[in-house]
This record gives structure tokens, C-alpha cells and sequence, in this order.
């Protein structure tokens, strides 16, 4: 499976204008890649005006992914506002060709203002795409162990971020602690420039493959696109070569 990163600066709350740079990004992976992922919020930035930006479920920015989705014949994904049975939520979508469509919603939510606004998930989630099981996680998320430990249920795990410059050591390392602790590939996906809140980011997003080592990145600071293959092979043999997770401690979240 070839997967995609595309990082991007992002258009303070303005959808129209984050649809139209980003599909041009995009557009040369049509037909060249399964899975392309974009930032968190990457329609609005990392905006707290959700009664303004949110969306229902199946709104303008889902109706722009599935357009894109069907166009590129690839998997598309990232999160954005959505408002449902009167909550907010910062949703992660996954829409491919032929009705294919999965969601996570945030479960740790940011302190000062995410987590006053939004509801945070009820559950995790594993789906299957073209024989890969994909494991959403989404910013804050990265942080917490425990919440992306693999079960042996995982192959893949996406994060998308809108990640402050201020704590990139922190992404970077904790993007392969993720892959090296859980035997995974990890596609991190983060933003560039500086938002509406004057918070600057410096996107560093890469993929890893299970021995933490980086695979593909895209220069820190600029927007691009990078792209790399996965292999389901190679990962199965490295996990009988060397079987961690057979010796993981049992748990259960309490949700």
C-alpha cells in the first residue's frame, strides 16, 4: 500500500480557500496512491468558533472529501468541526470510493478551550482498508500510550495534528515511541504557518515504519507532499522476528 502526507499552511476559518489549495495538492496522487492524509482541522486550522465553523455529518467539507475521494480513487482522511445531536465534536474522517466511510471522534480533547468546547469520543476505533487495519489518533491523542496501544488489532496508526512548533521534539519523538512500542507504521500528518491564534507550526510529518526508523518526511517549514510504501510482508515477518507484542501487559480501558 502507498500512503500519502500532504502538509500544508492552512487558511484561518476559511474553508473555501483550504479546499481549493489543498485539492490542488492533491490532485497529482490521482490514481498514484491508496490513503492520503491530511491535517487535524484542515478545512478551518485549529479554530475554537465550532456553533460558527461545525458542520452535520455529512456536510460541505464530507460532500469535498467524497468528490476528491472518487476523482483520486484513494482512501482521504483528517478531522474537522462536526456538530451532532447538539455536541461538537473534532471528528476524523475516512471516506473512500464506493460508499466506504469510517469516523473517530478525539477522545483526549486539548486543555483550555478544546476541551470546554467539544465532547471528547466514547471509543476507539480499528477499520480495514485495502487489507491494512488503520488505527486513527488524533494530536493530543499521540500523548497517551495506554489509548494507542496496539492489541495486535493495528497495522497502521494515522495521526493528524495541527502540532505547535514550540513542541516539536516532543511529536518527533513520540511518533517513534508510538511505531517502535507498538510494531507499527505511523503517517503523522501536521499543518505549517501560523493561525488565527498566532500559534506557529512547523509541520515536521513523516512516516515510520516499526523499528522507528523515518522512511519518508516532508521538509520542516515548507508545504509538500511525501509518499511511501508500506508492506504488510515486511511487517509480519519483523513481527515473528521479533514478537513484543506476544509479551504485552493484558488491560482494559475504562471509557
Amino acid at each position: 500500500m502507498k500512503i500519502s502526507i500532504i502538509q500544508s499552511d492552512l487558511f484561518w476559518e476559511d474553508k473555501t480557500s483550504n479546499f481549493d489549495t489543498l485539492g490542488e495538492m492533491i490532485s497529482p496522487l490521482y490514481g498514484k496512491t491508496d490513503i492520503v492524509i491530511l491535517p487535524e482541522m484542515f478545512n478551518t486550522g485549529f479554530s475554537m468558533s465550532a456553533e460558527r465553523l461545525g458542520e452535520p455529518p455529512e456536510g460541505e467539507t464530507f460532500n469535498w472529501m467524497k468528490s476528491v475521494a472518487e476523482s483520486g480513487n484513494f482512501g482521504l482522511c483528517g478531522s474537522y468541526i462536526i456538530k451532532e445531536n447538539g455536541n461538537f465534536f473534532n471528528r476524523w474522517v475516512f471516506i473512500a470510493p464506493g460508499n466506504d466511510y469510517h469516523y473517530y471522534d478525539k477522545r483526549h480533547l486539548f486543555m483550555g478551550g478544546e476541551d470546554k468546547l467539544f465532547s471528547p469520543g466514547k471509543s476507539r476505533m480499528v477499520f480495514r482498508f485495502r487489507n491494512v487495519r488503520i488505527f486513527p489518533s488524533v494530536c493530543y491523542d499521540l500523548r497517551f500510550p495506554v489509548w494507542n496501544r496496539n492489541r495486535n488489532d493495528y497495522d497502521l496508526v494515522i495521526f493528524a495534528a495541527n502540532w505547535p512548533e514550540s513542541r516539536s521534539e516532543v511529536w518527533n519523538v513520540l511518533l517513534k515511541a508510538r511505531a517502535i512500542e507498538n510494531q507499527c507504521y505511523v503517517a503523522g500528518a501536521n499543518r505549517i504557518g501560523i493561525d488565527g491564534e498566532k500559534i506557529k507550526y512547523c509541520g515536521d510529518s513523516m512516516i515510520i515504519n516499526p523499528r522507528g526508523e523515518v522512511i519518508a518526511s516532508v521538509n520542516r517549514g515548507e508545504p509538500g507532499v511525501v509518499s511511501a510504501n508500506i508492506s504488510l510482508t515486511e511487517l509480519s515477518n519483523f513481527r515473528k522476528k521479533f514478537p513484543v507484542l506476544n509479551d504485552a501487559d493484558d488491560f482494559s480501558l475504562k471509557l
